[in-house]
């Protein structure tokens, strides 16, 4: 059995850890520096057990020893979002936390694959990049399964479709310069905009865009968890089964679109050696504007780190 363990045991944390089980996609680690926290998640996800009918294993702890020979590592660790803030006003306080967590992996899990969720997305997979020093292939940030899943569902809730039929792609940063486009999303094949208004298609992109501030306004103390969960199953799913998914991740660009030294939402081929391949689409010249636009703020952003 593979194993795969998630640092950070809250909302994202534990959902993300119960998915992985229930699918009996690997056993897992769950790892918090709060005593008692993994431990007691951890402990009740594996006594559903029998009522959900999977075998695989869960621990908690408090210790980085137990994720040796992690072939995935999810890093959730970090302060989530309240009202009014922006992913970027956790720049200062996660990026310590990262920087961390990354020392501990680095110590420990040397050969794993580290998907990153904690936020501001882009930035943080950026650091546990040159902290860690693995091959960038290793290192990538989910957001754009996430991005697109909501798009998706705004799409199908818009038409009164099945979700199933909308396939949509979402490129650029986790954040409000992300770049929905339309022109690659689809209901069955038919291109959302023969189906759909300019105006109408505008009106998603832009909630799509605020989708989880929209969340953390409802919730107020918490941000979203059950869809970031799912997002992320998906991407430790085709790592594990060697999938070969095409699916919009962060990962590092070193000339593709333009861009270099960076890490922005780009679709990639998702395998069991991480990021396989990194898909160039054609882009109009808007399209293309548009994501080095938000390629850029994350660039300063991590100038602003000392990078």
């Amino acid at each position: 059995m593979n194993k795969v363990s998630v640092i950070g045991a809250g909302n994202v944390g534990a959902s993300t850890a119960r998915l992985i089980v229930q699918k009996e996609l690997a056993d897992v680690v769950l790892v918090d520096i709060v005593e008692g926290l993994p431990q007691g998640k951890a402990l009740d996800i594996l006594e559903s057990g029998p009522i959900e009918g999977f075998d695989s294993k869960i621990i908690g702890t408090n210790s980085y020893q137990e994720i040796q020979n992690s072939k995935v590592t999810v890093i959730t660790a970090g302060l989530p979002r309240k009202p009014g803030m922006s992913r970027l006003d956790l720049l200062e306080k996660n990026h310590r936390i990262v920087k961390s967590v990354i020392q501990n992996i680095v110590d420990t899990a040397p050969e794993t694959i580290i998907v990153m969720v904690t936020n501001p997305l882009d930035v943080m997979t950026y650091v546990a990049f040159k902290e860690s020093r693995f091959k960038s292939s290793h290192v990538l940030g989910q957001a754009g399964v996430l991005d697109s899943s909501r798009f998706r569902s705004f799409i199908a809730m818009e038409l009164g479709v099945s979700v199933e039929d909308v396939q949509s792609m979402v490129l650029g940063g986790h954040g409000d310069s992300m770049v929905p486009l339309p022109r690659y999303t689809t209901v069955s094949g038919i291109p959302i905009a023969e189906l759909l208004s300019s105006d109408v298609i505008e009106r998603l992109i832009n909630r799509t865009r605020k989708a989880g501030g929209e969340i953390i306004a409802h919730l107020k103390t918490s941000s979203a968890y059950y869809s970031p969960a799912a997002a992320i199953t998906q991407i430790v799913e085709s790592i594990l089964k060697d999938k070969k998914r095409i699916v919009p991740a962060s990962s590092y660009l070193n000339g593709e679109y333009g861009l270099k030294n960076v890490y922005v939402g780009v679709p990639v081929k998702l395998g069991a050696q991480g990021v396989e391949e990194i898909i160039e689409l054609e882009l109009t010249k808007d399209e293309l504007k548009a994501l080095q636009r938000s390629a850029a703020i994350y660039v300063e952003a991590i100038k602003t780190l000392g990078y």
